[in-house]
């Protein structure tokens, strides 16, 4: 248990707080404009694709779980048929990830869910979030989660609460960073200071 306070985090490591947020009911449908916006599924043959779009979209906000695991588990994972992964396709490019986890039976989580910057505010978001709520409902569960950090975009936050997740708990992820061990490039996420330890 943490305590009141400051607690140092040692160099190389980073420390953010996470936000878990659920949602026990499908939302009511909106209207998702005239975003030229689909969904292609993403299998095991497709890894290469899945692993670049990760790094594209994930690696300003220092996304890392999925480059750190070998090839072969990331296959097996986009194998497992309660896994759906999909390349976001907007004006038919590659423009975001979406991945949902169905394997907690009748829990569901957004694993991943995020856009190129060059896709950010065109209305993309609230139409892959759509997108992805339609796909989620479509299976007999009872809760969706999501979880954000103040490591992602300082708007993921707030645009999970305005899709109708409601936030029901915190905790401190203390990592690796994944910049000092090759993983991401030393220039990426610039907004997270880069703190070596002493050799």
């Amino acid at each position: 248990m943490l305590c009141d306070g400051y607690t140092d985090i040692p160099a190389g490591k980073l420390a953010t707080v996470v936000t878990y947020l659920e949602m026990t009911a499908p939302p009511a449908v909106g209207r998702m404009g005239s975003v030229d916006l689909s969904l292609l599924r993403l299998d095991a043959p497709d890894v290469e694709h899945y692993l670049g779009l990760f790094r594209t979209v994930g690696g300003p906000w220092l996304w890392v779980s999925r480059l750190a695991m070998p090839i072969p588990e990331v296959a097996r994972i986009l194998a497992d048929p309660d896994v759906e992964a999909y390349a976001v396709v907007l004006a038919g490019e590659d423009a975001g990830l979406l991945e949902l986890d169905f394997r907690g039976g009748d829990e569901a989580e957004i694993v991943y869910f995020g856009l190129v910057e060059a896709a950010v505010g065109r209305g993309a978001g609230q139409a892959l979030m759509q997108l992805a709520l339609a796909r989620a409902w479509s299976r007999p569960i009872r809760r969706l989660m999501v979880h954000t950090c103040h490591l992602d975009h300082p708007g993921a936050l707030p645009f999970y609460v305005r899709m109708g997740f409601r936030p029901y708990k915190r905790a401190v992820e203390v990592m690796e960073d994944p910049r000092l061990a090759g993983l991401l490039p030393p220039e990426a996420a610039p907004h997270v200071p880069l703190i070596a330890p002493p050799r």
